[in-house]
């Protein structure tokens, strides 16, 4: 699919301009994913078959609002339009995806990739928001100002791809060459001239492209900073000087010129393309009001976390008493089956017990990711990312730092991954650090399961659960564990001014139930992956723990303390005995290193190997809740379960985790700093709250 002589065309676009959604729709399930070579920039690909050029490969180019590269990914971006990555095929065209409801925004971007010289094909999406917007584009008389083809599309709807293929198709089979359509400066002609034969010396430009880069690289005060440009820094930095000091001459502010120049053609050209009609966006701009307001607008958002939680819990009962009752059925059968022995113990102790012990919280993890889903699709994200950027940035978190940070409450894997659209260095980094101390998916199990037993099932106000309540202060507790720390990183080792952010607002879009729907499964299906995979292997592991060796009838100690799990765990006990744990559950915290949800299975495990009647095995919360200490009293009681949620609350407790950091960074230490700090603060939070409550007798 990636061979030369397939063609290859670039698809590229503003952020939120709905590019990935014709990516997805033209090339439909013949897709790849992986990294452009030498970077940890992710790299979509795939096939699509036209009727007469045949099979082309499509690129689908992380989003960027100008070839001004700042962060890793618009780097990426610049790189392959301009055909400098020499590990990237040169695109043959380019599909450029412009919001038709934002032409303002959008045609800056057009204009310098109409500038390389590449045949270009629009695709203009989004047609359905100019109505609400109060836009109507006129196709035709772009077209003939833009000198490309430009196809009028709604994506989200399905409309207008048939038109889109045979457009690329007619392209590929007639290539003709876009231009720059802005005039470039008259007091720096000989200059830019002589930057742009320099350019294409050293294989920096192309002859069509090299004006249009030498002025950004005139007008970029940090140019040299690029990587590309450092080697040549000698002979290109005089006539950059030159340039500038030309342009200073002549009035004219080099730092901003080539935006002035862009955005002065895009006024001049919007009247012909574009008529304004009255506005049926009215709704919009008031919902815009309340939900960006400093106090409405958290007072909403607050509302929304408060709704989702109690909704969780009230809508996921019922299938999670399904799933108990089959998973208790099977333990049944499988007993009654299989003759009595090790292996009826593997599969009902081990297998049955761990997997099902974390499958029956499936379905509250899928309304997590049907709730996320419908925030992100509906345009709600950009809202709170406008709205907690002045609190972020105080605390010395990026602007940009709340997509990544959001992206971390399901998997904290992509949400590191998409931290690279940060600008500054220092800034990605922090991101990157406190990441991990978002509410990801797999922490949801463990505080599902420990709510489920220590807490009791009151309702507060008539509609809320308690549990869900005590759910809700731990993401809460997250969050400002992770402001606090980017706070403490910022003025010490990472010390340096915080940045605010500048985005634009989507428009507000009715989520699609099938989007919805295949989002959900997605990202479920990657849990019942883990499932059927990493937790099947920790449970067997740790039913051959439990089991063995074989315990000794003339010992004292419980099978289960002669066991090896019982020797390891035993070990451990000294280390987390000040924080109210006991080797069983020391065992089940060091097992889900592995990820955090086999500390349900391995509890699962450890406490199935306690039952003699394999058919009352398939409530692990009703057995965690008749366990009794010493003295004859609950042993899970209210503050020790609490403090297991806590210790996973800020516990650095993913091997996954760690190695994205890895590779993210690119240094070791900063994973071992990660560790040593999530899991230092997580053992002094614990110890202080189990000894504050022992003052008070709350254990």
């Amino acid at each position: 699919m990636v061979e030369e002589h397939i063609p290859h065309v670039a698809v590229a676009g503003n952020p939120n301009s709905g590019k990935s959604t014709i990516f997805n729709g033209l090339t439909g399930l013949r897709q790849k994913v992986s990294n452009y070579p030498g970077v940890t920039v992710e790299k979509h690909g795939g096939a699509l078959t036209l009727p007469r050029t045949g099979d082309i490969h499509l690129m689908d180019l992380p989003g960027t609002y100008s070839l001004n590269p700042r962060s890793l990914d618009e780097q990426v971006t610049h790189d392959v339009l301009m055909g400098l990555d020499e590990d990237v095929p040169v695109p043959r065209a380019i599909l450029l995806v412009l919001d038709a409801s934002n032409l303002e925004r959008h045609l800056f971007f057009a204009s310098q990739v109409l500038s390389l010289g590449r045949p270009t094909l629009i695709a203009l999406n989004m047609m359905d928001a100019c109505v609400t917007s109060g836009h109507l584009v006129r196709v035709d008389q772009l077209a003939r100002r833009l000198g490309v083809r430009v196809v009028p599309m709604t994506a989200s709807q399905g409309l207008g791809f048939d038109e889109l293929r045979n457009a690329l198709d007619d392209l590929l089979q007639n290539v003709s060459p876009a231009r720059d359509l802005v005039e470039l400066p008259l007091p720096i002609a000989g200059s830019l001239a002589e930057l742009a034969t320099l350019l294409r010396e050293h294989n920096l430009a192309t002859a069509a492209s090299a004006p249009g880069e030498a002025l950004r690289i005139i007008c970029t005060a940090t140019a040299f900073e690029m990587p590309r440009l450092r080697p040549w820094r000698a002979q290109l930095e005089p006539v950059v000087a030159r340039a500038r000091a030309q342009l200073t001459a002549a009035g004219m502010n080099w730092p901003t010129l080539e935006a002035e120049l862009r955005f002065r053609w895009i006024d001049h050209i919007l009247p012909d393309v574009r008529a304004l009609q009255p506005a049926t966006h009215a709704l919009a701009d008031r919902l815009d009001y309340w939900l960006t307001h400093p106090v409405w607008g958290m007072a909403a958002l607050a509302a929304v976390v408060i709704a989702m939680f109690g909704a969780i819990f009230w809508l996921a009962h019922p299938p999670m008493e399904w799933i108990k009752h089959l998973f208790g059925l099977l333990a049944t059968w499988t007993a009654r089956v299989v003759p009595e022995g090790q292996f009826q113990s593997l599969l009902t102790d081990g297998v049955i017990a761990g997997v099902g012990g974390v499958l029956v919280f499936l379905p509250q993890i899928m309304l997590l990711f049907l709730f996320i889903a419908i925030i992100e699709d509906s345009g709600y994200t950009a809202r709170i990312a406008f709205l907690l950027d002045r609190l972020m940035s105080k605390f010395g978190l990026h602007g940009k730092a709340f997509i990544p940070l959001f992206s971390s409450f399901a998997c904290a894997v992509p949400g590191i991954m998409a931290a690279r659209t940060i600008d500054n260095a220092r800034d990605r980094l922090i991101t990157i650090l406190v990441a991990p101390l978002m509410c990801c998916s797999a922490r949801w199990p463990v505080y599902l399961l420990l709510a489920g037993t220590v807490l009791p099932t009151t309702v507060l106000f008539g509609f809320l659960p308690l549990q869900a309540l005590v759910l809700g202060g731990l993401v809460l507790l997250g969050i400002l564990a992770g402001i606090a720390f980017a706070w403490g990183f910022r003025k010490t080792i990472l010390r340096g001014p915080s940045t605010t952010l500048a985005q634009e607002l989507p428009p507000y879009r009715l989520p699609r139930a099938r989007t919805l729907l295949h989002i959900m499964w997605e990202r479920s299906a990657l849990f019942l992956k883990k499932a059927g995979t990493v937790i099947l292997l920790m449970s067997v592991l740790m039913w051959v723990l439990t089991s063995y060796p074989r315990p000794d009838q003339n010992n004292p100690a419980s099978p289960l303390e002669q066991s090896y799990a019982g020797m390891i765990g035993r070990g451990l006990e000294p280390v987390i005995a000040p924080l109210g744990f006991d080797w069983r559950i020391g065992i089940a915290m060091v097992s889900s290193f592995a990820a955090r949800e086999v500390f349900v299975s391995s509890m699962a495990t450890i406490y199935g190997a306690q039952v003699t009647d394999p058919e009352n095995m398939s409530d692990l919360q009703a057995r965690l809740t008749a366990e009794k200490d010493a003295a004859g009293q609950p042993f899970f009681t209210p503050l020790r379960g609490l403090n297991i949620m806590l210790f996973y609350v800020l516990a650095m407790q993913c091997v996954s985790t760690m190695v994205v950091v890895r590779r993210e960074t690119g240094a070791l230490k900063w994973v071992l700093f990660q560790w040593a700090y999530m899991t230092g603060a997580a053992w002094l939070l614990c110890c202080a709250v189990w000894q504050f409550g022992a003052v008070f007798g709350w254990r």
